[in-house]
């Protein structure tokens, strides 16, 4: 699914970042993050089951849902999500221990960002926080403790990047949330989106120019985030925030923003 991608992807750009000059990014821990974002995906989605399984219930989109439909129990759910919390933690035992403390310190975040919704028309900002954690937690488990001056801005390229997708996503939902009292920034931004998503797109461009000189990057790496600004511009201009399978076109393409600028670090090191 597109939400396990979107939370692979910080995670291959930093490891790929923290790969020696001249070299290929580490495959095995590619893989290893591979595996640990398919099972904190799925333990996301089931806390934010959990959480609105009530809410759920009155929205059409969601309304098929285990555990709203009764599918599944709550007990069953709890089960489940203990077992890839369990897996999980074997992924981040196999890393070194600064990794270890950083991966377990986002669980916090996993778990209190479904309620953001409930609580701030910012909940996109949230889960930028939560979804690109692995933007640190990669380079770390190469290099043994984050460098701050490439790490921190390639965080907030990745959070900024969220915020555009996932308010684009949220617009899908607009209506039902109305009805049901949550909030999103597409309720807080609802006309003025593009103009909000067009100041994200330039912060994400910045933040990733800026982690790129902060580790010596080179040409293919500037041309894929060329690529990647006129691919989020692209976005913008066409979007039409009125019909949810537009927006829903939309989101999914960020995974190939996501690729692009892998493969553009890989290119760039090399």
């Amino acid at each position: 699914p597109s939400g396990t991608w979107l939370l692979y992807l910080p995670c291959t750009w930093s490891i790929a970042l923290a790969a020696e000059p001249g070299c290929l990014p580490d495959w095995q821990m590619l893989s290893l993050f591979g595996v640990g974002a398919v099972l904190m995906r799925g333990a996301g989605c089931a806390i934010n089951d959990l959480w609105d399984r009530d809410y759920d219930k009155k929205v059409s989109r969601t309304a098929s849902r285990p555990l709203a439909a009764g599918d599944i129990s709550t007990f069953q759910c709890f089960v489940f999500l203990g077992g890839q919390l369990s897996l999980a933690l074997c992924v981040l035992l196999c890393l070194n221990y600064y990794s270890i403390i950083l991966g377990a310190s986002s669980l916090s975040l996993v778990i209190t960002y479904p309620l953001m919704k409930r609580i701030t028309y910012w909940p996109q900002l949230v889960l930028g926080l939560t979804f690109n954690w692995g933007a640190l937690l990669g380079w770390s488990a190469i290099k043994g403790s984050c460098e701050w001056s490439v790490c921190l801005p390639l965080y907030v390229a990745g959070v900024m990047w969220t915020l555009v997708y996932d308010t684009i996503y949220a617009h899908q939902d607009k209506r039902d949330d109305t009805f049901i009292g949550v909030k999103s920034t597409a309720l807080r931004f609802k006309e003025d989106t593009k103009q909000w998503l067009s100041g994200f797109s330039l912060a994400m461009i910045l933040g990733l120019c800026m982690a790129g000189m902060n580790c010596g990057q080179t040409l293919p790496y500037y041309s894929a985030v060329a690529a990647v600004g006129a691919h989020l511009a692209h976005q913008i201009y066409t979007l039409d925030i009125d019909k949810p399978e537009d927006c829903w076109k939309k989101f999914n393409s960020n995974r190939n923003v996501g690729v692009l600028l892998f493969t553009g670090i890989v290119l760039g090191n090399l």
